[in-house]
């Protein structure tokens, strides 16, 4: 009988480990859940500074534009 009585001890203490693994496998999964979406974070962040980056290219393009409008105009009136 004590035999018996030391093997369900034993069963319920790999039981509880076995709830233990699974508990920190699933710990694992959900911290590397968080670093997907933090790099998903950082990857959206990139993409709107590569989009500002753009815009400021743009709105570059359009004051060169301006300027050369404004030479034109310049050389016009000299004539």
């Amino acid at each position: 009988n004590a035999i018996s009585e030391g093997r369900r001890e034993e069963g319920k203490d790999e039981e509880g480990e076995k709830r233990e693994r699974e508990r920190e496998r699933e710990r694992e999964r959900e911290r590397e859940r968080e670093r997907e979406r933090e790099r998903e974070r950082e990857r959206e962040r990139e993409r709107e500074r590569e989009s500002e980056r753009e815009r400021e290219r743009e709105r570059e393009r359009e004051r060169e534009r301006e300027r050369e409008r404004e030479r034109e105009r310049e050389r016009e009136t000299e004539d």
